[in-house]
């Protein structure tokens, strides 16, 4: 596929920037009453409460070098250091230039864009992580013709209060033409000191080594019986696409989607990035037409059993329950420290009792 990059890069028309970004809604581009509002409570309430000490003091704490007051003066210069990021962050993001050009690109390249949605209802790993408060999706682009590809930018955040964690991926979903068991795979080029970047650790008993150097990129996890449709559809000119086009990607089949993850962005102002993207979206759609024969035994066999033969030209297609889901690994080690704090708290209880007794 030739990628048009021209937009990412070239010169901007003043003019239509300015009426494409009259039209972006306020969750990309703030309202600059919000932008002031964030502005005077981070950068001028902080200075003004700083100049008043500094006026009633006179400067006098300065001479008698009284350490002690400035350490406790020197955290009100941090709101202001904040409110500077935040204050040229929304200036940014007013501008419009990042969606404009995205835009752009996508109207060059086949695509339609869209700067912000909520999260999809994908059955993706990334879109159903447990726990989840808010989640919604930026810089979304989708092919207009050929096979279903969507690309865009996950953010959700979990857990409320201090607890507060926020995750983002970017990510490319391609409807495939016939419904798959569930298959990961963990790309080593992205994991951190070597555990897995993916929201859900599963278990090791799914995984599935493979021939020759796959295992060196790619971690498979596959549904317990499943181990020999897994080698049908990752036969060793597939395995080798994988390994040359998506080595820093985690993949994952989950019903009729084929997902490509990133612990980042994937639709960004990157020309590189992108056409790396693509040409790997394009390498992988030639072999899902291959995967169109496949077809799940079980499925036919169970309904043979109940006397509900299916005809037609559907006949046998989807997948059975036990290949629809992969198995989550326990993690007992919160067990294990719940039992000790609770074996601890017992013990204190006992001392203090018998501490009291006569």
């Amino acid at each position: 596929m030739t990628v048009d990059i021209a937009p990412l890069t070239s010169r901007i028309d003043r003019r239509q920037l300015r009426d494409y970004r009259r039209s972006l809604p306020s969750t990309v581009r703030p309202r600059l009453a919000g932008v002031l509002t964030r502005a005077v409570v981070l950068i001028a309430f902080p200075l003004a409460l700083l100049v008043m000490w500094l006026v009633i003091l006179d400067g006098s704490f300065f001479a008698d070098e009284d350490w002690g007051l400035i350490v406790i003066l020197f955290p009100l210069a941090i709101p202001p250091v904040i409110g500077v990021v935040v204050l040229v962050d929304a200036v940014r993001r007013r501008m419009g230039v990042r969606p404009y050009r995205l835009n752009g690109f996508a109207d060059a390249n086949g695509f339609t864009y869209e700067p912000y949605a909520p999260a999809p209802p994908l059955p993706g790993v990334i879109f159903t992580r447990p726990g989840q408060s808010s989640a919604f999706v930026t810089d979304i682009l989708r092919r207009r013709a050929g096979y279903a590809l969507e690309i865009g930018n996950h953010t959700c955040t979990t857990g409320s209060g201090r607890s507060t964690s926020t995750y983002r991926w970017g990510y490319a979903a391609m409807r495939l033409p016939v419904a798959l068991p569930r298959i990961v795979l963990d790309a080593h080029g992205n994991n951190t000191i070597g555990r897995p970047r993916l929201p859900i650790a599963f278990a090791k008993n799914q995984r599935l080594s493979l021939e020759g150097d796959f295992d060196r990129f790619f971690t498979l996890y596959c549904p317990d019986g499943y181990e020999t449709d897994a080698l049908y559809l990752f036969s060793p000119d597939t395995m080798a696409v994988f390994v040359d086009e998506a080595a820093r990607l985690d993949v994952e089949l989950v019903d009729d989607y084929l997902f490509l993850y990133y612990p980042g962005q994937l639709a960004t102002l990157d020309p590189a990035l992108w056409e790396r993207l693509l040409t790997t979206v394009d390498a992988l759609s030639e072999r899902l037409l291959r995967w169109e024969g496949w077809r799940d035994d079980r499925l036919q066999h169970s309904a043979d059993l109940a006397g509900e033969l299916p005809s037609g030209p559907g006949r046998g297609r989807g997948v059975a329950r036990q290949g629809r889901r992969l198995s989550v690994k326990e993690d007992w080690w919160w067990v294990l420290g719940a039992a000790f704090a609770v074996f601890g708290l017992v013990n204190l209880i006992h001392d203090l009792i018998v501490g009291w007794l006569p």
